[in-house]
């Protein structure tokens, strides 16, 4: 491999990388991974301006939504093979570019084709955020802290989503093309910001390799088709990829979980609108959970110190433990005590207030918190598995493989979740129909907790032979 000239002393600056200068870098990196995702979530509050403008139906703007996460996950992985094999920085700014392009050409779309072609650009965009950034940030992470790190660039992602719903619903509301330009700028802005962060050397977070590399050398493997077979091979990655097809089909079906408490309220005798305040409101409220995914992410990083299958064990127990909270969130009996007809700011207040007044309420908050900071350990360690058991150059192309059986899951439980809803009406009236069939796709988190323990099984060797790999590759740097 090459060794570049010059001591170690002026490879560190020309390169920068001071402490400041890697924090702005992780930030930036995890900030753009929030705004792809406030551009996912952009369209759907706004279906209904958009195709009245364009004389459509709402369908046809919910296809946009469809056909654009299925073009961004396979684009992924188009994306995050050029990026195991060459410079990630240019990739990473000429794919924000192009959802910025996407995103400007949105607003000025004069007819629904125009419009989804422009969303289909920006959606190959999106795909080189996500899977070239995660390469990026591993190798800015040490291992001891990666579980960490990558819980702050899970929750940014759902982060990104609801405040796109927010933006797009409040200045949307007046003129739908307003958040698109809004967006377009944030993400011109976004490419400056690349340019100031830390040019990452690939491997350059690797014990391993951190001798050969301060001597001046440089980490120059990169992927090959001939890596393929190799990655599919590492047993860890099967399971790690495999699990997201169940744990997405869980976590798909919980969009309808405003339905559920809309319906709630409806059969309590409120009307249909303050039953959509009431259900949006107990939805948000219960995302709050989220957020304990750091915790997730800290006690993957203590426990991997202490056993190589730590990670995958923490992610494991999360997903079966959460599995009764959600059974019970979905079944016990809330009072809905709220102004019927009153603004929504009056709704809001009242389902806040009602936490604290109305001791059903509280159990259910209690109770979506509990499940979704226990279910939010897998992402952190989801990502930071993924990262332990592969070499640097495979990081980014595993992470979009799994991205996109993730997407397959996600949509599949979506759909078919809906369609169980149907199926069940005719044994359960709502809202009974909509809490069992949610309960039966929650059964899915018990493959994936499956799945994570083989992981746990297999992550220790793949570990260490990418370790033995590194420690070789660095005595011939």
């Amino acid at each position: 491999m090459s060794v570049t000239s010059g001591g170690p002393g002026q490879r560190r600056r020309d390169r920068g990388g001071g402490r400041a200068h890697r924090l702005y870098s992780v930030v930036v990196f995890v900030l753009l991974a929030s705004l792809d995702n406030v551009a996912i979530g952009l369209v759907p509050p706004l279906y209904k301006p958009i195709a009245d403008a364009f004389d459509v139906s709402g369908r046809l703007l919910g296809l946009v939504t469809a056909v654009s996460f299925l073009v961004s996950a396979v684009a992924a992985v188009g994306w995050a093979y050029v990026g195991d094999r060459s410079n990630r920085k240019p990739l990473l700014m000429v794919g924000t570019l192009l959802w910025a392009a996407g995103t400007g050409g949105s607003a000025l779309a004069g007819g629904y084709a125009t419009f989804l072609a422009a969303q289909l650009v920006a959606a190959v965009g999106l795909g080189a955020v996500g899977s070239v950034g995660f390469s990026v940030v591993t190798d800015l992470i040490s291992p001891n802290r990666r579980g960490l790190v990558m819980s702050f660039w899970g929750l940014s992602q759902g982060v990104g989503t609801l405040a796109g719903t927010l933006v797009g619903g409040l200045l949307g509301a007046a003129d739908w093309r307003r958040p698109f330009l809004l967006l377009t700028g944030v993400g011109v802005a976004a490419t400056v910001a690349y340019l100031f962060t830390y040019d990452v050397r690939r491997g350059q977070s690797e014990p391993e390799l951190a001798g050969a590399l301060d001597a001046g050398a440089d980490y120059d493997y990169r992927i090959s088709r001939a890596d393929l077979p190799r990655i599919l091979g590492r047993r860890t990655n099967r399971w790690l990829i495999l699990q997201g097809l169940t744990a997405q089909a869980a976590f798909g079906s919980l969009v309808w979980l405003p339905v559920l408490f809309a319906e709630r309220a409806e059969a309590q005798g409120y009307s249909e609108s303050t039953a959509v305040v009431v259900g949006s409101v107990f939805a948000t409220l219960f995302q709050l959970g989220g957020v304990l995914s750091i915790v997730g992410g800290l006690i993957g990083d203590a426990v991997q110190r202490r056993t190589p299958r730590g990670r995958a064990l923490v992610a494991a127990v999360g997903i079966l433990a959460a599995l009764p909270f959600y059974l019970v969130l979905f079944f016990v009996p809330v009072t809905i005590d709220v102004p019927d007809g009153g603004g929504a700011g009056a709704v809001v207040g009242a389902v806040l207030s009602s936490v604290v007044t109305e001791p059903s309420v509280g159990l259910s908050l209690l109770t979506a918190v509990v499940a979704l900071a226990l279910t939010s350990a897998n992402s952190p360690n989801w990502f930071a598995l993924i990262a332990d058991v592969n070499p640097p150059e495979h990081r980014g192309t595993v992470y979009s493989l799994g991205n996109l059986v993730n997407g397959v899951g996600r949509s599949a439980g979506n759909g078919l979740v809906g369609v169980a809803f149907q199926g069940l009406r005719a044994a359960f009236p709502p809202p009974l129909n909509f809490a069992v069939g949610l309960a039966a796709f929650q059964l899915f988190f018990i493959p994936t907790g499956i799945m994570y323990w083989l992981a746990s099984r297999t992550s220790p060797a793949d570990i260490d032979n990418v370790h033995d790999l590194l420690h070789n590759r660095a005595n011939h740097l």
